[in-house]
């Protein structure tokens, strides 16, 4: 029987497991990535493990979150950390203004058929090249970069197959968002998302990318694309004609399931707030008024995105609308440079918008927050409540192509009213200039690198090995699709992503501002969720904070993937309900206690029990971990867990 595109990846660098449905296998990992949000704790981590040098074949280190925040040195700071230690342990450094790690990576280093870890959620944008590029949490990065393996459960594979051919004015950004529509937030859990069929081959690279990199919002493992002459294409036009190889499902290969997603008759899709599968035609909600457009984020902010917006005001002859703000957000230098010589960058300032730096900006709350209960339309993936950073904006999220036409009219526009599109051509040659990467030390010279620490450097917080008994109050209890945004925000708070204790004071701040205190005073406690507890963004921090608070365990209906993994790497044991009827019988303040816990994960019990002393009853909750994460949870996270393998 032959193997789609996902099965030969695997294949390539499995090194152990059985490759059946439902079993953990641990994967040899080819590159990673991590950002400046993220990458402070990664690289802490990574020290502590005392690895003298990064045993990937490429590491790379990216500043374009905190490429500087008002108020205070910490992100100069962070920086300054990032470049020195991406130095002295063989780290390539992407300096802020280079652009966004995914648009970057896209351009400059990513490979098909490898692997590739990130400590971004959507490191699967990669997939858009034909890589099998998965999002992590830090300290599975840095475990990464130490030569260690990184483990999955074997997935599922759901092919997407797209018949027909975009029609003018229909994007890409309409394909994902109509996966949305029919798979929600949580229906790729435990899948990979392979994409095939006639339809794939009108798709340019950029383009693919765009649809791979909101992949992260089904909550699918990763996506991936096959590798063909469009790859080809757009590897020769990046002067990286030497990394392309072929890579196709075969004529025989199977699949777990098939979505069939017909371009021919696809129209423009808007996700409507407050999360990315709320999702309808453009039509169903034309002519509302709009106050703010923004374009840009990994998503969409290729040169083929941002051309298309400029072309489309050339065309129309018109400016943003007096009645809203416009602004543009390049992916990368390369981009900026590149529609600057084209002559788009030009178009776009006298329409009226206004140029950011090529980094995340708005997309993760560093700017451009909307007005009070204004509507913004934006190019971005995530529309989470106060992610924009105005709690009660309703955040749309769309194509540039809508984005340009209700940038014009001042009103959600159905682009195909605009008349003719424009004809984008893809150039056979990007201009390039790595200049702003920096290669790292040798490994001869590593030793004279010095290490720069600012003040805002935290110690790294450690857990401690779990007890046999655990005891204490439900701290707080939550509905389904809880984010984390929603346990540790993004915006003004990234500033404190390397001082835990600091960054510790946003956890749940936004259902309750006093929630750290109640946590610090109670000793700790639980947290008791609905479905999808911890989707949208990989960061650890919103399980290393919790973990700081003293939260020992997180009861829900049901997990996002990489947060989940998250919780075990710092010791906080995620357990779902035997019978989900049970959620009703906690209540926020209610006394658990855990009794011969560590003894019964020992012994192998797929099922544990808490009694819940204020009502006087017994629940039962149910695990599902491999031996690797009994292992881990035991020692008290996966540092300690690594350390006591490694000696």
């Amino acid at each position: 029987m032959g193997k789609n595109v996902t099965q030969k990846i695997i294949s390539n660098h499995l090194v152990s497991g059985e490759e059946t449905l439902g079993s953990e296998v641990a994967l040899r990992i080819d590159q990673t990535i991590t950002q400046d949000a993220t990458g402070t704790m990664a690289y802490l981590q990574f020290e502590a493990m005392g690895v003298p040098r990064v045993k990937t074949d490429l590491s790379v280190s990216y500043v374009d979150h905190n490429t500087l925040q008002y108020g205070g040195f910490e992100n100069a700071d962070d920086h300054r950390y990032l470049q020195t230690v991406a130095s002295k342990y063989g780290v390539h450094f992407s300096r802020p203004g280079n652009g966004i790690l995914h648009q970057v990576h896209l351009e400059r280093f990513g490979k098909p058929g490898g692997t590739l870890l990130g400590s971004d959620s959507h490191t699967p944008t990669q997939g858009g090249l034909g890589m099998m590029a998965m999002g992590a949490g830090g300290l599975d990065v840095a475990v990464a970069m130490g030569g260690g393996a990184f483990n999955i459960t074997y997935p599922k594979v759901t092919l997407v197959k797209l018949t027909g051919k975009l029609q003018p004015w229909v994007s890409a950004k309409d394909v994902i968002l109509e996966l949305l529509r029919i798979m929600t937030v949580k229906g790729g859990v435990g899948k990979v998302i392979e994409y095939g069929g006639e339809g794939v081959d009108c798709l340019t690279v950029p383009e693919r990318a765009t649809i791979t990199n909101m992949g992260a919002e089904l909550g699918a493992t990763t996506s991936v694309f096959p590798s063909d002459d469009k790859t080809l294409e757009f590897l020769k036009a990046q002067q990286r004609e030497e990394d392309w190889i072929e890579l196709k499902a075969d004529a025989d290969a199977t699949y777990d399931e098939e979505i069939v997603i017909d371009l021919d008759t696809l129209e423009p899709m808007i996700a409507q707030p407050h999360m990315p599968d709320v999702v309808c035609k453009v039509s169903e909600v034309a002519g509302l008024k709009v106050d703010q457009v923004c374009v840009g984020s990994c998503t969409n902010s290729s040169y083929q995105d941002l051309m298309t917006v400029a072309e489309t005001f050339n065309c129309c002859g018109d400016k943003v609308s007096t009645g809203l703000d416009m602004t543009i957000s390049p992916g990368s230098k390369q981009v900026l440079n590149m529609i600057a010589r084209s002559g788009g960058l030009s178009t776009l300032i006298e329409a009226g918008c206004r140029i950011l730096e090529s980094s995340c900006g708005p997309c993760i709350g560093n700017g451009q927050s909307p007005p009070s209960g204004g509507v913004s339309l934006r190019t971005f993936n995530r529309n989470f409540i106060g992610r924009s950073g105005t709690k009660n904006a309703s955040v749309y999220l769309v194509s540039p192509e809508v984005a340009v036409a209700s940038a014009i009219k001042g009103v959600i526009t159905d682009p195909r009213t605009l008349g003719d599109y424009p004809n984008i051509e893809m150039p056979t040659e990007f201009r390039v200039d790595d200049s702003m990467i920096l290669a790292p030390s040798t490994a001869a010279e590593s030793d004279s690198v010095e290490i720069r620490r600012g003040p805002n450097i935290a110690p790294l917080p450690i857990a401690e090995a779990l007890p046999d008994t655990l005891g204490g109050s439900v701290l707080i209890k939550l509905g389904d699709n809880i984010t984390t945004d929603d346990i540790t925000p993004a915006g003004t708070w990234l500033k404190y992503r390397s001082n835990v204790p600091k960054y510790s004071e946003s956890v749940f701040a936004q259902i309750n501002s006093t929630f750290h205190e109640e946590a610090q005073a109670a000793g700790g406690g639980f947290v008791i969720g609905g479905d999808n507890y911890g989707q949208g963004s990989s960061r650890e921090h919103a399980a290393l904070c919790p973990m700081y608070l003293g939260i020992k365990a997180v009861v829900a209906k049901s997990f996002a993937r990489i947060h989940k993994d998250n919780l075990v790497n710092f010791g906080i044991l995620p357990l779902t309900f035997a019978n989900s009827a049970d959620y009703d019988a906690i209540d926020a303040s209610d006394e658990l206690e855990f009794s011969g816990l560590a003894e019964a994960l020992r012994n192998g019990n797929e099922t544990i029990k808490v009694t819940n002393k204020t009502k006087g009853t017994e629940i039962a909750l149910e695990h599902g971990y491999t031996q690797r994460q009994i292992d881990t949870l035991l020692a008290g996270g996966k540092l300690n867990y690594t350390k006591s393998q490694a000696a």
